[in-house]
């Protein structure tokens, strides 16, 4: 399975993303119980909690990236990504190698 990407929206609501550098781990833990958005992805910061969610519009993913619809069923409950670019229009990371179901490792 080739390399999959997602972006960090929403982190204005939280935290901002200043502080957010290139090679960072952060954890992506579905909310099936988000009353706004069932496919909702929130994305956390170990030590720091929600940070953002994965974005899930065409108007917040950046480029190639997987909406949080798209990627929603191609990861466990958890999974883990690394930040690649910290841009003004969001945050682009990619799924960490093993955190995609039915993938040959």
């Amino acid at each position: 399975m080739s390399k999959m990407y997602f972006t960090i929206t929403g982190t204005r609501y939280y935290y901002g993303k200043e502080y957010l550098k290139p090679g960072m781990t952060v954890q992506l833990v579905k909310e099936p119980d988000n009353k706004y958005d069932k496919e909702a992805i929130v994305v956390r910061l170990k030590g720091l909690g929600d940070i953002g969610h994965v974005a899930n519009s065409t108007h917040t993913v950046i480029g190639d990236s997987m909406s949080a619809g798209r990627l929603y069923d191609k990861i466990g409950n958890k999974a883990e990504g690394k930040v690649l670019y910290v841009m003004e229009q969001g945050v682009l990371c990619k799924i960490k190698k093993g955190d995609l179901k039915n993938e040959v490792v």
